[in-house]
């Protein structure tokens, strides 16, 4: 067996890893890697350590994009094999992957607009809704902890990692020859007592293991104390007409705020202020989790069973009509837009920041992980100039990090579920999407839990069984 790591090697983005066994090559995710725009556009669309003709199928542990969003690529140049998923995996990416397309193709009519004038070279889209539309009719289903032999040798089985609906750790059951080998991988895990979803679940012992290093150095503020947290921001909104703007993920971080705006204004009784969630991938997700209360903790399904809407309260308001969008900067405070993407990097949010955040009144209040060189990470970073769609703005708006909303796990959390594994079985803890400086972090925590090799690849490198 030979793994190759292709993408979200020392770096937290464009999840991809490539597994060559018993004949077969196979990817576990197909991520888009999100950054700096001209760098992005060209990693996402080159293919430089194999064929994506001879893949014989795909794993997707979830739906995030920067783990599925280079699936229509790939599909473009040529794939054709089975890409197995769980099913609200599935049916979140029937929406994420042509609103993925559709923004592609908008952001690009908006700047080729300008460039046009300018007389520079236009740009075209990574891929079209057209190649989204086919890329999903090669998703398999699959439930929960349901093992299936996908090809001659090998089993796949899903776990709930609890990171975002549908979101699975992977576990492999390979035999070559003679001898059985257990490949797991973590996807994304997410943490405990977070809202909606059920805690992630551990996956049974295994030879190697693929795991994600978010946070590997860096703890969170307690989850239970994250609607107490946003509760004082509304508060200080209310009093002081704000408006505060929140980049979110359409799917997972939306409805988690919300929920929790919703379960404030139940238990506070305060006079909800107009809120808008302003994206039309959040509304589709929004109807997909609905359709999946399988994947609901207890508080959740009880807040149902009160024939309670948990994604919906008075003076809530989803947009999806382009002209409602706009008509949201002619609005006065106090007031919430919630819209896409988390990271900044594309979609509406682009367009509520610079009307936004040059107010000192309003609130950009951030609460997700940001990669390195996005949009998101320099207005966390505290840049006093930020440049949207190429134009530079100064950022007056105040800027509030919640880092509790996180559905990644932290250090302690990557520990413990570290620390269930069997150490004198375990012959290699592979690191991947996390930054350099947080995997070094976590790879010493490893080596004092007994683990003796622990290994974080480059992108390129190949790791033989």
């Amino acid at each position: 067996m030979k793994i190759t790591f292709v993408g979200a090697a020392r770096t937290v983005t464009g999840s991809m890893h490539l597994i060559e066994t018993n004949g077969k090559k196979f990817l576990l995710d197909c991520g888009m890697y999100q950054g700096k725009r001209k760098i992005a556009f060209e990693i996402n669309r080159t293919f430089d350590l194999f064929d994506p003709k001879e893949l014989d199928f795909i794993i997707l542990s979830h739906a995030h994009i920067d783990h599925s969003g280079n699936l229509p690529t790939i599909v473009r140049k040529g794939f054709k094999g089975d890409i197995y998923s769980t099913f609200a995996t599935r049916d979140l990416a029937a929406v994420m992957l042509q609103d993925s397309a559709h923004i592609q193709e908008k952001d690009v009519e908006y700047v080729n607009k300008r460039r046009k004038k300018r007389g520079q070279n236009l740009f075209e889209p990574l891929y079209t809704q057209d190649d989204a539309l086919a890329t999903l009719g090669m998703f398999v289903g699959m439930n929960y902890h349901r093992e299936r032999e996908i090809a001659p040798g090998i089993k796949l089985a899903f776990f709930d990692a609890g990171h975002i609906l549908g979101s699975a750790s992977v576990l492999l059951t390979i035999k070559e020859d003679d001898k059985i080998i257990k490949l797991g991988f973590s996807g994304d895990l997410g943490r405990n007592n977070l809202p909606i979803l059920k805690d992630p679940e551990h996956i049974p012992n295994v030879d190697l293991f693929i795991s994600e290093s978010t946070y590997g150095g860096r703890m969170h503020e307690n989850a239970l104390n994250s609607e107490a947290q946003l509760e004082e921001v509304v508060r200080r909104a209310m009093k002081n007409k704000s408006k505060i703007i929140i980049p979110a993920f359409s799917v997972g971080r939306t409805q988690e705020i919300v929920f929790a705006l919703n379960r404030i204004y139940d238990r506070t009784k305060l006079i909800p202020i107009p809120t808008y969630v302003d994206s039309p991938l959040s509304v589709n997700a929004t109807d997909v989790f609905r359709m999946h209360p399988e994947c609901f903790d207890y508080e959740t399904v009880q807040f149902l069973l009160k024939e309670e809407d948990p994604f919906g309260f008075k003076k809530l308001t989803y947009i999806t009509d382009v002209e409602d969008s706009k008509r949201l900067n002619e609005k006065k405070g106090p007031l919430i837009i919630i819209s896409s993407s988390g990271m900044c990097e594309a979609g509406r949010i682009l367009h509520h920041l610079a009307n936004n955040v040059g107010d000192p009144n309003n609130i950009i209040l951030m609460v997700g992980y940001s990669a390195v060189h996005t949009l998101g990470r320099r207005i966390i970073d505290g840049e006093k100039r930020i440049k949207i769609f190429g134009d530079e703005y100064d950022l007056k708006a105040e800027v509030v990090v919640m880092e509790s909303f996180s559905a990644h796990a932290d250090a302690d959390e990557l520990y413990n579920y570290a620390d269930k594994f069997d150490k004198s079985r375990m012959q290699n803890y592979i690191l991947v999407h996390g930054e350099y400086e947080q995997q070094q972090i976590f790879k010493e925590k490893l080596h004092s839990l007994g683990f003796l090799n622990v290994t974080i690849p480059a992108r390129g490198e190949t790791i033989s069984i």
